[in-house]
């Protein structure tokens, strides 16, 4: 009996876990955007506007090594409601701080293992927030490559 062991690049990891957290919100009511510049410069893998205006990021993670030299994160906070790791099944998720929620994803779909934690934004800087993601989203429709809040 033949084995064949398939390689999966980092990339095709991050593009696959990324659809499947996306579908996942879209299932969940959200709007997803993906490669979401922030304000203060960092880049939101997924960024998303809840239907009762709440804004969910979701950071993905390929693998360890990833997670061990991307120490960011916590830098996507101020603009977010809530906030999320979103990693493969075989994600050794162990390694993973326990403050954020934990989505585990696929290219069909995911679960949330963790629900994220709630801090609300303060009312000026949601407007702001939702502001920009609604013209981001309407130049990207219109056929744009935005990216920028």
């Amino acid at each position: 009996m033949d084995v064949t062991i398939v390689t999966v690049s980092r990339p095709e990891t991050t593009a696959t876990v990324t659809r499947g957290a996306a579908r996942l919100l879209t299932a969940l009511g959200y709007a997803p955007l993906a490669e979401v510049t922030l304000p203060n410069g960092r880049r939101a893998d997924l960024m998303a506007l809840g239907p009762k205006g709440d804004i969910f990021i979701v950071e993905v993670k390929s693998g360890i090594e990833d997670f061990r030299v991307d120490l960011k994160w916590p830098e996507y906070r101020p603009y977010c409601d809530a906030f999320a790791f979103a990693v493969a099944p075989e994600f050794p998720r162990e390694i993973l701080p326990d403050e954020p929620g934990l989505i585990v994803a696929d290219g069909f779909g995911g679960a949330i293992l963790r629900e994220a934690p709630v801090e609300p934004l303060a009312g000026a800087r949601r407007k702001a927030l939702t502001l920009a993601f609604a013209r981001l989203a309407a130049l990207r429709a219109a056929g744009g490559a935005a990216t920028e809040l």
